[in-house]
């Protein structure tokens, strides 16, 4: 069998270069999964569960026995499959703890030519790996400011200035609030979420502070690793200051096209706190396309919301930011700036 065992540095090495298969069934996968990864199950949900059960009744030979009877017929299926999508022969396996799943989908590719590299520990050494990583002390930059103040878009240009960003509300697929997740993707559990998070952490050079959006500990579903969100709080933070109407206008750009019936499901999630007038005047707004006006209205609730939030950071590390009136390019160009007083 051409087989190669490697340590999660050398995966990590080679997964540059090598399509990664995940040998573990769909359900596994769908929960958490190292990012780019193929799913190929050697035993499905089902299956599994008929095996795992068997293994704590029976022992470890019935299992294995069970096992080969399940998946065996299934082998040629498992061939062709893999050489439809890597055609190349060569690539990456795990499973969840580097054992007999992944050995037998190596051997079974190894019988049609492919060379495998398989990971030792499967992604059980993965998994641990990315929990820590998204826990490490980091140097953080907070982008705060009130809702339509554009701190993503400024995020994103302060990205492609050079700096070092991570988009969390991006790696959540959630803007969010209440219509956080209108026009988006479904969003990742909170280890995938981990995970993703701890990819793009690992691109990052840990002397030079990263740029991060101002956010709850939940952004819709996704909750913000414990000590990742703790750091936050503690990091100085740039408040961004703008005129109600310069948000009003940002935010009908990004939600003032989008299904009415979504953005009205979102106002009726809000309607115990916005209070039964507030809540249908938003709606027959929405209704009628007057944007302006069912915006300004949810910005009363969200700007109080926004204040009681700020009285939790440490305001000895808040950095007010007026830029109303100014173009993008001098925000821009302003937050690099004060960047520089808060990590000398």
């Amino acid at each position: 069998m051409n087989e190669t065992l490697l340590s999660l540095n050398e995966f990590f090495e080679l997964r540059k270069s090598l399509p990664i298969l995940d040998a573990r069934s769909e359900g596994e996968f769908a929960q958490s999964h190292i990012p780019k990864a193929v799913n190929l199950p050697i035993l499905t949900n089902e299956e599994r569960v008929i095996v795992g059960t068997l293994y704590k009744e029976k022992g470890n030979q019935e299992a294995i026995l069970k096992g080969f009877e399940l998946v065996g017929p299934r082998f040629h299926q498992i061939q062709k499959e893999a050489l439809q999508k890597f055609p190349g022969k060569k690539l990456l396996i795990y499973c969840w703890r580097g054992g007999m799943r992944s050995q037998i989908l190596s051997w079974v590719l190894g019988m049609v030519g492919f060379e495998v590299f398989r990971l030792k520990g499967g992604y059980k050494t993965y998994r641990s790996f990315t929990f820590e990583e998204v826990r490490k002390t980091r140097k953080m930059i907070i982008l705060g400011g009130k809702t339509g103040t554009a701190k993503t878009v400024l995020l994103q240009k302060l990205g492609k200035n050079g700096e070092q960003i991570i988009n969390l509300e991006g790696l959540a697929n959630h803007k969010g609030s209440s219509f956080g997740a209108i026009g988006q993707a479904p969003q990742p559990s909170v280890e995938q979420f981990e995970n993703l998070l701890a990819e793009e952490l690992l691109q990052t050079n840990p002397e030079v502070p990263i740029w991060v959006e101002n956010e709850s500990r939940k952004i819709g579903r996704t909750i913000l690793p414990d000590g990742f969100f703790e750091q936050m709080q503690q990091s100085p933070m740039l408040d961004i200051h703008k005129s109600e109407q310069e948000r009003i206008q940002h935010i009908a750009t990004e939600y003032g096209n989008l299904p009415k019936a979504e953005l009205i499901s979102a106002i009726k999630r809000l309607g115990k706190r916005l209070g039964g007038l507030r809540t249908q005047q938003a709606i027959t707004d929405v209704e009628e396309g007057n944007n302006e006006s069912w915006i300004a209205n949810l910005l009363m609730y969200y700007d109080k919301t926004y204040d009681f939030d700020l009285k939790n950071h440490h305001k000895n590390q808040i950095i007010e930011m007026d830029f109303e009136g100014k173009s993008l390019a001098n925000q821009v160009e302003l937050l690099i700036e004060t960047k520089k007083q808060c990590h000398e």
